[in-house]
């Protein structure tokens, strides 16, 4: 992407069976979209293409096209024809039905880009929320929660926030347990795991406090005490994250080599084919998609070496 061109910025369209294909279009012809960016279309674009999957019916074939969407946009954006890409809802059932173990497009997106380690962030303007572990059992997650993993999403959060304007940002940890386990009383993974995270990234420079009681983390975080929350598990991040700021919230992907947003809801298959979804947290997430990429062509550009006085780069002086 070029000075003053607008950045492309890759819709998938999620599970055609959903209300993917119905926002993806709405979105791109939406003004606050194409003021800020050139949309491009993957997946079923034709209403022919379209009519092969039935709105609100779990299909395979449907799994199989939304992964084929996101693999040929993340395969675009890595080889540079695309500058960040925004993705509509898959359908994690429709994903396992064609054959694919992924939970969602956070785990699929690391591995189609060869990334490291990453992390699902919701962003909106009253609330940010990193998640440490995503789409598993609550059963799961005590043992997921190493303090490891909480030290890679600390640091993750810590890293990428400078990017949405919080230049040294203030964390919070939200506990695991009720009253942050209660010195042991209501479990030990707060102060056997969760405080040796906290201690351990602190050393290195990183602003986080915790663990914080989560009934009360996130009414701090929407006053300003905190840039962000980083949440032990889905539910207990995306619930406050959907009570303060639901149609508004972008899923970011952290970690990623591209720019990859998405939509703060489902593929909503009780209204597929209704004509009635809204589009706008999907416009929310292709705006901020365009404004990370015009942020990271501008840093790059700043980073490459800047000619000396009288140095033509190739181009001929002579008149």
């Amino acid at each position: 992407m070029s000075a003053g061109t607008r950045p492309r910025v890759g819709v998938t369209m999620g599970d055609p069976a959903g209300i993917g294909p119905e926002i993806a279009l709405k979105a791109a012809a939406d003004p606050r979209v194409c003021e800020v960016c050139e949309p491009v279309l993957y997946g079923p674009r034709t209403a022919a293409e379209r009519a092969r999957f039935t709105p609100g019916v779990l299909a395979a074939e449907a799994g199989l096209a939304a992964y084929e969407a996101v693999e040929q946009a993340v395969a675009d954006a890595l080889a540079g024809r695309l500058d960040a890409i925004s993705t509509a809802p898959l359908n994690k059932e429709a994903l396992s039905l064609a054959g694919f173990t992924w939970r969602g497009h956070t785990e699929l997106l690391g591995h189609l880009t060869g990334a490291g380690d990453v992390a699902m962030m919701f962003y909106s303007p009253r609330l940010r929320v990193v998640l440490a572990t995503v789409h598993v059992p609550l059963s799961a997650v005590p043992n997921l929660l190493t303090q490891a993993r909480v030290e890679t999403t600390l640091t993750l959060a810590a890293s990428e926030l400078p990017r949405f304007g919080f230049a040294t940002p203030r964390l919070a940890l939200a506990a695991l347990n009720p009253h942050a386990g209660e010195a042991g009383l209501m479990g030990l993974e707060d102060r056997e795991v969760l405080v040796p995270a906290v201690e351990s990234v602190r050393r290195r420079g990183i602003d986080v406090t915790g663990p914080v009681p989560a009934d009360t983390v996130f009414r701090q975080a929407v006053e300003g005490r905190f840039d962000a929350v980083i949440a032990c598990y889905h539910d207990q991040g995306l619930i406050p994250v959907k009570l303060v700021a639901f149609g508004e919230a972008v899923n970011v992907t952290l970690g990623l080599p591209i720019v990859r947003t998405s939509v703060d809801h489902g593929t909503a298959f009780d209204i597929a084919g209704r004509g009635v979804a809204d589009e706008t947290s999907l416009v929310h997430a292709v705006v901020l998609a365009a404004r990370l990429a015009r942020q990271k062509a501008g840093a790059s550009e700043a980073r490459s070496p800047k000619p000396e006085a009288g140095e033509t780069h190739g181009f001929s002086s002579a008149s």
